[in-house]
């Protein structure tokens, strides 16, 4: 009998419509062959699965399930593609984990850790990890133009420590520019950070683990045509995306190791992605970890599966009967 998978999507960010790119994108890989495969979209309490192209039913949140025309369907596996709470923050983990129901990425703790970017780079910093200086605000908490250019220094970083896409992010080059910039980041969250900025080469590496085997997918360079990575190279072309990157073969060896390395300290599960820069002397700077990383047709981990010359659909098919298997 085939599995009910759910591409889980949504969520309560300025993320929503970048996961349901993601969930297109992995509808379209999924081997529906194999699978019953269903787009379910979160927004706040409203749950709901998507029963046509035209139509919706509503998920029952006591065992993740949905009714329709007087037949239920229980998820025996659930994809999270969700970009921001509740799904990149260890919340629905902590759901399907008491409803036992498996899913596709990193659990409680590793998610929670991950999403908070501060506290993550903190924690492996204690590993060796290099990571930027940085400086971390909550909501209510101050602090002036001249502490911030004194610590880190300018140009630096401004961002939600919780937020993804870019949404809120502001390069700022001049004391004048912080406080609006400050300002920016807390619409997307309750905590912002504040990083020194490292002028370098910035990459990105995507791997998988198994019971079986390890995967870590070629290096993908990025070259934004904007002034760092923002929304608009992301998702409006304005971006070069160079798959494999244009590095030496000693340092793609040691930030893929890098990278099977600090999957492993945090304990992830499923496809993660991990960004960094490369400043001068090949020294290899951690930016941060996307446990829920794009899944649309040219996110980095689809370009990422295609340079290493494997199917997307198998790998997806690793993924989902790895954490099935061990349920």
């Amino acid at each position: 009998m085939r599995k009910n998978i759910a591409l889980v999507a949504g969520g309560n960010s300025s993320e929503y419509e970048v996961s349901l790119r993601s969930a297109a994108g992995l509808y379209s890989f999924i081997d529906k062959e194999k699978y019953n495969v269903t787009i379910v979209t979160l927004h706040g309490t409203d749950w709901n699965a998507r029963v046509s192209d035209t139509e919706t039913c509503p998920v029952d949140k006591n065992d993740f399930s949905f009714t329709w025309n007087g037949v239920k369907t229980r998820f025996d596996f659930a994809y999270i593609t969700i970009h921001g709470t509740p799904g990149e923050n260890g919340l629905l983990q902590g759901y399907f984990d008491m409803l036992r129901i498996p899913y596709s990425c990193c659990g409680v703790l590793a998610a929670a850790l991950t999403f908070n970017k501060f506290a993550c780079n903190r924690y492996l910093s204690n590993f060796g990890v290099r990571v930027a200086d940085a400086i971390l605000l909550r909501k209510g908490q101050h602090i002036d133009e001249k502490e911030v250019i004194e610590r880190i220094g300018l140009p630096c970083f401004v961002k939600s420590n919780v937020g993804g896409s870019s949404f809120g992010v502001t390069k700022a080059k001049t004391a004048e520019q912080i406080q609006p910039a400050i300002a920016a980041a807390f619409a997307e969250g309750d905590e912002v950070i504040l990083e020194a900025y490292m002028p370098g080469t910035e990459i990105t590496c995507g791997v998988y683990k198994t019971a079986a085997k390890t995967t870590v997918f070629p290096i993908t360079e990025v070259v934004s045509a904007n002034e760092f990575f923002d929304y608009d190279a992301k998702y409006n072309g304005q971006v070069q995306e160079i798959t494999p990157a244009r590095i030496s073969e000693d340092l793609t060896k040691r930030v893929q190791q890098l990278t099977s390395h600090i999957y492993d300290i945090l304990g992830c599960k499923g496809i993660i992605r991990i960004d960094y820069i490369i400043t001068a002397g090949e020294v290899i700077n951690l930016l941060e970890i996307n446990t829920t990383p794009g899944m649309t047709a040219t996110s980095f981990i689809p370009q990422q599966i295609r340079a290493a010359g494997l199917d997307i659909k198998d790998v997806l098919t690793d993924i989902i009967e790895n954490n099935i298997g061990n349920s």
